[in-house]
Order: C-alpha cells, then structure tokens, then sequence
C-alpha cells in the first residue's frame, strides 16, 4: 500500500473525530485584538499544544513574548533529512457585525459541507490540518519522512508585533531548510494554486489641521482655507486618472514583472468579465498595461481606505470643518522597502499641502514583500503534491494582500517559503460567516501528507534559496 492509500484509509476512518476536534479548536473566541480574550488566547494555545502532544511531536512548548503565547514543537529524527518548519496562527479576528452571522461564530455548525465558524478558515483549519496530518503519518508509517518543526503564533490577526523578536531569540530552535505556511487561497473549487510571492504593506494617516475650531462657513467661507477641500487636494495628488501613481521615487525599485511570470498568468485564463459581474462593476481599473492579475500581484499600489472630517450627521451644518484625515495604504512588491516608501509619501504631502493647512502624517502597519523563485524544488514539490491529490494542473500565483511574518521569516532565518493554502476567496475570512469547505479540508490533509514526502526526496543542500 503506497503512503497515499494508508492517508486515505486513515482520514477516512477517522474523519469524524477530527472534524469534532476541529469544532473544539473553534469554539475557543482566540480574538488577540481584544483585552476581554486574553484568557481565551491561553486557552487556544494550551488546546493546540495538547493536540501536537497527541499527534506524536515531541518538545512540545508554550512559550511567552510579550503578547500572546507561541506554541511550539518539533520532531527531529529523520537523520539527514530535511527540516520543514511549519508556521500559523492560532487567534482569528473579531466577529462584528454580529448580526450578519447566520450561526454563532464560536459554535461551529457544518452546511452544504461548509463548516461555518470564526477561524475556520483563517487559520485554524489549516493549521489543524498540518497537525491531523503529522498523526497520519505517525499512525500509519510509525514515523515521519522528514523532520518537522512547529512555529504557532496567536497575534498574526494583529500584525505578528512581537514574532519577530521571538524568532531573533530563537534562530537556532527554529532553523530549518523551508518554511511551510498554510494561510493562503486556491484558485477556485477545485484549482490549487502555490503562493511564491505576497505583496508588503505601508499605511499612514494623514491629518489635515486649518484653524483652531470649526467656523461659521457664512462668516469665513471664501477666507479661511476648508481643511476637507485641502485633504482631497493631497488627495487627488496621489495618482493620475488611470490610476499610476505620482509620488516622486515610488516606482524606481520596482522589479519588472518577467515574461516567464507573465505567460504563466495568461496561462491562468483568468475571467476578468466574470469578476466584473462578481463585483457588480461596469469595468476594471488599473495602472495601464498591465492586467488585473499584474496590477494585483506585481504591482504597487497606493489606496484611500477612508476619509473622515467635518459634519456627517442627518440634515446639514454650514461650517469649514477645522481638521480632516484620511487612512492611506501601499501595498508593496519586492524591492520596495516600506520605510523608504513612507519617506517619499510624506516629501510628497508637504510638497503638494495647501496653504492654510498644517499636515501630520501617523505612520501605521508596515510589513516587507516577499518572494520565493517559482521554480524552487520546494514550490514545484508542492505543486505535485496537490496534482496528485486534486488531478489538476497546479498554479503558480503571487498574492495581493500581505502577511508582515513572511518577510520577517525570509529576511531573519533567511529560508524559501512554500505558501500552500487551501481556503477559497469566497469563505469570507475577516467578515461574518467565515467557512471552510470541508472538501478542501479533506483533499489538503492528503495533500499535506504526501508533501512530506516529496521534500523528502531532496537532500537539504538542494532545498537553499
């Protein structure tokens, strides 16, 4: 019997306890955001150290920073093999609205074979999976092809802000050949997808002050300057009309996206009329020449995310609002640096301020890009992994959104890192009735167990970046 039959026979048979297990992890509110959860944080991290113990890892440690506990694990006897280091999260994002959810969010319920929970998806149920696999192959080969560590955080939901000291203070406990990380998306039902790259991230809030108080807009109106209509002038300084963006230097580390990258997406036959109906838009918008899939991917972008100021409220006030602000992001492809990027944004403000006004500029979440060769051993044994599994081609994507660790991992313990996701677009992760389908939930857990196997074939010296 091959290693892919013995999964099968094992998650089969045990396919119900583990998805009550699962249920168990959920029903843990492991919300780092809120103060309220701190007990419920220690909880999760015990209940997931627990479950290491039980899948047959050994070292098993719940260890302290600052914030939130990370849990770790390891099991190293597959001599002269390679080391994967496994990372994910335990604690998942507040449940507001809490209206909007068709079932409690901690009271995990399964429908349409969707199990609908708050982290179900983003990352607890893949997270579990990675462990449901390790006991797998415990049971049914007696030991693991490979040597495995598990690195666990529970602030991830809250941009990760003391990880990275753990992982300087522990270079040498977490060193590894890869890093395996299971928070990403496929394609679509049924197309895997290997993440090789995620853009970083730079936000800012600007804050527009003009006189020391609202005044009477009969009175000053026409005298005194609007700090809301000096806002939208920084404002609309940001890009041109197609959307190319004006900041002085923002550009000039940009890597061209290569025609090896670019005949892989086309290859992708991506549906841009049907996103447009998905989203409820007449058209896309987007720097010119480029694709959704380059513009989303491997490009950099600059966006308002909101705009507060003045009066707001039913009816209408004549006044000039006295301050006004708006919350900007960048999201950054390799070779920017956020702290650079931000230095240019804030030359640009005061370049383009108006008069009247004084402009503060808050600095907010940072985080670096990242990128893994797509060709790497690692990424193409991945890509197998899931053909096996699922009978389809694999695809080799960037993603758009940022997760700040990654880049922490790369540049700190400097290893390639294989984003092997299963959750779908649509499970809405962040929002009020997260799922995860139960499909992916059972092909993943073969898929994970037979990449074990594949980085199993490579001596560590062919795994370096």
């Amino acid at each position: 019997m091959s290693h892919l039959q013995a999964l099968n026979s094992y998650f089969e048979l045990n396919r119900e306890e583990h998805l009550n297990e699962l249920k168990q992890f959920l029903r843990i509110p492991s919300v780092s955001a809120l103060s309220d959860h701190k007990t419920d944080m220690l909880t999760a991290a015990e209940w997931l150290a627990a479950s290491l113990k039980k899948a047959g890892l050994e070292n098993v440690s719940i260890d302290e920073t600052k914030g939130h506990p990370v849990v770790y694990a390891d099991w190293l006897h597959a001599e002269g093999k390679p080391t994967i280091l496994v990372y994910g999260h335990y604690d998942v994002q507040p449940v507001d609205p809490l209206n909007l959810w068709e079932s409690e969010p901690f009271n995990p319920q399964v429908r349409d074979n969707k199990l609908f929970a708050r982290g179900a998806s983003d990352d607890k149920g893949q997270v579990y999976m990675h462990v449901k696999a390790i006991e797998a192959l415990f049971k049914t080969e007696g030991s693991l092809p490979v040597n495995v560590k598990f690195c666990i955080e529970g602030e991830e939901e809250i941009g990760s802000p003391n990880l990275p000291e753990y992982v300087l203070a522990n270079t040498e406990k977490l060193a590894a050949d890869i890093i395996v990380i299971s928070d990403t998306g496929m394609q679509g039902p049924g197309k895997p997808a290997v993440c090789y790259g995620l853009r970083g991230l730079a936000g800012v809030q600007i804050q527009v002050k003009g006189a020391k108080s609202d005044l009477h807009s009969g009175l000053y109106g026409g005298g005194v300057q609007n700090a809301i209509h000096a806002l939208v002038e920084v404002l609309n300084s940001f890009r041109d009309a197609e959307g190319t963006i004006q900041v002085e230097g923002f550009y000039d580390n940009v890597l061209p996206v290569t025609e090896e990258e670019r005949a892989a997406y086309v290859a992708l036959e991506f549906d841009e009329e049907a996103l447009k109906r998905e989203l409820g838009v007449e058209e896309l918008f987007g720097e010119k020449g480029y694709t959704h899939l380059e513009r989303t991917w491997v490009r950099p972008t600059l966006e308002v995310n909101g705009v507060f100021g003045g009066f707001s409220g039913e009816g209408i006030k004549t006044v000039l609002p006295a301050d006004a602000g708006a919350k900007i992001t960048c999201r950054l492809v390799p070779n920017q640096d956020p702290d650079e990027i931000v230095e240019k944004l804030k030359a640009h403000i005061e370049k383009h301020k108006p008069v009247g006004v004084s402009v503060e500029v808050t600095e907010f979440d940072k985080g670096k890009p990242f990128i893994t060769p797509f060709d790497h051993p690692a990424i193409q044994a991945a890509g197998r992994s899931y053909e096996k599994v699922y009978n389809v081609p694999t695809s080799y994507v960037r993603g758009g959104g940022s997760i700040p660790i990654v880049a922490a991992f790369d540049e700190i313990l400097g290893l390639p890192v294989v984003l092997m996701g299963f959750g779908l677009a649509s499970e809405n992760f962040h929002a009020p009735n997260e799922h995860f389908h139960l499909e992916n939930f059972d092909q993943g857990l073969r898929v994970i167990g037979d990449y074990y196997y594949e980085i199993a074939k490579f001596a560590p010296q062919d795994l370096k970046k």
